[in-house]
């Protein structure tokens, strides 16, 4: 049984009293693959470097993060494709569109959102997309690409069932990660009504642990509580479904094999 959390932000802060015994739980827990989102330029270099020391088992991205685009986004995402022209990356990611905090930068981050998927397409890679209160943004911005060989996942997904068959129309892939386990969340329901074969998982350490950890630290070996819930919830084998997830995400990321 070979879990791959497919969103995992292991080089921040709070992992640094720890990191090596998070990352050996994890491994243990059977967690074998851990793909590390990018956030701006101050995390590019730690993450790298943390990439490079588990270089069997830990796989980067490049990318710009919404909550980090300003007005100088520009020379920001100049920086960031100049590594990407040096070197080999799994996924464009994350980048996306939060308008949840602060819609003062909106439109800086639909321009560096539409830049990162050019990079998809010209690098031939996957875009990993945050999409918090911005799914019409989204949308307008990957309609644009439609006739372009575009493909990736929609991160922590807490959209409705119209928005996550948007989704999958559109050749991505659902991430689902610890929200799906509380109690009040609505993606259960949604769940329900779509196939596995489009759902990846993740964890988004440190954020969002899911039930029975939730309110600590997610760590990635906390992996198999959301693993263990959504096989329930489809009601199949969880061997099976961890099977069919780590294929899908291998699939979607194939420099990670």
């Amino acid at each position: 049984m070979s879990l791959t959390d497919t969103h995992a932000h292991l080089y921040l802060p709070e992992f640094d009293n720890d990191r090596e015994v998070v990352i050996q739980t994890a491994l243990d827990a059977g967690v074998e693959r851990i793909f590390l989102p990018n956030i701006n330029l101050s995390t590019l270099n730690p993450m790298l470097t943390l990439c490079q020391k588990y270089e069997r088992n830990l796989w980067p991205m490049i990318g710009l993060h919404p909550s980090s685009v300003r007005t100088d986004y520009d020379s920001t995402l100049q920086k960031l494709e100049s590594v990407l022209k040096t070197r080999q990356f799994i996924a464009v990611g994350e980048t996306g569109i939060d308008l949840y905090w602060d819609k003062t930068f909106r439109n800086e981050q639909m321009a560096a959102f539409r830049t990162q998927i050019k990079w998809a397409i010209h690098y031939q890679l996957p875009v990993v997309i945050h999409s918090r209160e911005s799914f019409d943004e989204i949308f307008s911005v990957i309609d644009e690409f439609r006739d372009q060989p575009l493909t990736g996942v929609f991160h922590s997904f807490t959209g409705s069932l119209n928005q996550a068959r948007h989704a999958i129309d559109l050749g991505f892939l659902i991430g689902i990660g610890g929200i799906v386990t509380f109690r009040n969340s609505d993606l259960k329901t949604v769940l329900k009504q779509i196939d596995p074969q489009h759902i990846i998982l993740e964890t988004d350490a440190p954020y969002l642990a899911p039930v029975p950890k939730r309110g600590k630290r997610n760590e990635c070996s906390f992996l198999i509580h959301t693993a263990r819930f959504v096989a329930d919830l489809y009601g199949m084998n969880e061997k099976l479904f961890i099977d069919l997830t780590t294929q899908n995400a291998l699939r979607l990321f194939n420099h990670a094999k």
